[in-house]
């Protein structure tokens, strides 16, 4: 009797222990199932140091450091620094002016040119904005080092020269081609003059340039060929704007690096170089630096169809066709995207979203963060937070799905724009109109490897880029 009360008892036990496995693993999953849904952050980590915190890795050839133009890593920082309202507000501009030129060229007009001339300006690029990042290139023999905005919605590269009738300040001295041994200029009867939206001929039968861009930011001058140097990498009869008369919201900026899809960009300029490939990763704050790549680097990338828009032909679309909050889909038609199409733009900081799209994702968020109190509205931006009495906090995990599978998975940075502990809002915005462009702005894009391949026609994302 002993020994068959021992092996009951023994069963039992066995029994009691599998089921107590088993709600293990069952909270495992539970547990494994939640961090997929949500981001616990802590909250100090949300505001950038007041310092620079520089990448462990080296640079390579063709790889050069990308920071924002107002963070501590930016030899610019402190020099005009906008407010969020100013940003933000300058950030409508671009949005605005991008609508603009695609409702313009949908209609049949030309935005630029001789026959548009008198009726309105010759808007050859969008506004500018202030939320932009720079890197630094060289130029001329021997190469002068210049701190320049990187945009992939403009096409036409270019510094301030000398000599200058009209240039803002800038922190470097003007660039001087006189000073450089492989300078010439470039004939108003080449093809590489006629290939500009807006040239023309100097007395001296020299090719002139001239961008207006969207925000009343311009430049014109001289378009010359100079030798580039990007990082370890020489580039000679590099082709760009000698800007003798430039004005705008360009900053403490020595110009602008142009990553459009148009001949006179940097990138149809090199595709014997490398390929019409490019890659780049925003940092996750301004206090840290990311990358900017010319060729094929980045690994672990998911690619999706790099489309074309016949109204904005520089610039690089995709076709997005859902977005999760806290791991659902959300209940919205894939034609509310594909309608209007989508721009994964670099100058764009907040991504803006369809009507319907942004109201769907404000109702699932401000659902997911009902226990904390919320702050008023940041410009264009709605739903914020406070979070001053709270050491972590948890924010639904946001995802955006592109064609061909490919799932980008927010950093919690690309989620929140912080003003301040007391104002952290959703980096998201409604357009006004359903048939507005669909913009993945960079906040959105930060700590991806965001690699184009142009040549292939392909956008990839992948994890974890930099910091």
């Amino acid at each position: 009797m002993a020994s068959s009360s021992s092996l009951h008892f023994f069963y039992i036990f066995l029994n009691l222990f599998f089921f107590l496995l088993l709600i293990e693993k069952i909270s495992l999953i539970s547990a494994r199932g939640l961090a997929g849904e949500h981001h616990v952050i802590d909250v100090k980590s949300l505001l950038p140091s007041s310092s620079c915190a520089v990448p462990d890795k080296g640079t390579r050839p063709s790889k050069l450091k990308l920071v924002h133009r107002h963070g501590p890593c930016s030899s610019l920082a402190r020099q005009d620094k906008p407010s969020h309202v100013e940003l933000l507000h300058q950030d409508q501009s671009r949005v605005d002016s991008i609508n603009r030129r695609a409702a313009t060229n949908a209609a049949g007009l030309n935005p630029v040119g001789d026959s548009l001339s008198a009726r309105v300006p010759a808007n050859t690029g969008a506004a500018l904005g202030t939320g932009n990042y720079i890197v630094n290139i060289g130029l001329g023999t021997p190469s002068k080092s210049f701190s320049v905005v990187f945009d992939t919605g403009s096409d036409l590269t270019w510094t301030q020269c000398v000599p200058c009738d009209n240039c803002y300040t800038q922190k470097d001295p003007l660039y001087d081609p006189t000073q450089s041994s492989t300078f010439t200029n470039i004939s108003c009867n080449s093809n590489y003059c006629t290939q500009l939206d807006q040239s023309s001929c100097s007395s001296t039968s020299t090719c002139l340039y001239q961008v207006q861009y969207g925000d009343n930011s311009q430049t014109q001058g001289s378009l010359i060929q100079d030798t580039l140097t990007f990082s370890s990498d020489t580039i000679p009869n590099f082709r760009y704007g000698c800007g003798h008369d430039n004005s705008g919201l360009f900053g403490k900026s020595d110009g602008l690096l142009g990553l459009g899809r148009e001949p006179v960009s940097i990138i149809s300029q090199t595709a014997q170089l490398y390929g019409k490939v490019f890659s780049y990763c925003l940092p996750s704050k301004s206090s840290n630096a990311g990358y900017l790549a010319l060729g094929s680097s980045a690994t672990g990338v998911q690619y999706t169809p790099m489309l074309t828009n016949p109204n904005l032909p520089s610039f690089y679309f995709l076709k997005l066709v859902a977005i999760s909050v806290g791991g659902q889909r959300l209940a919205l038609s894939p034609t509310v995207f594909s309608a209007p199409g989508t721009l994964l733009d670099s100058g764009t900081v907040i991504s803006r979203l369809p009507p319907t799209a942004y109201s769907a994702l404000r109702s699932s968020f401000r659902q997911y963060m009902t226990n904390y109190s919320t702050a008023p509205a940041l410009s264009i931006l709605d739903t914020c937070y406070d979070f001053t009495n709270y050491q972590t906090v948890k924010v639904p995990a946001i995802a955006l799905n592109f064609d061909g599978g490919v799932t980008a998975n927010l950093d919690f940075t690309g989620i929140l724009y912080v003003a301040s502990i007391s104002q952290a809002c959703l980096a998201f915005a409604g357009n006004n109109d359903a048939s507005d462009v669909v913009i993945i702005g960079n906040v959105q894009q930060r700590r991806f490897n965001v690699v184009y391949d142009v040549g292939n026609l392909k956008i990839g994302f992948g994890a974890n880029g930099c910091s």
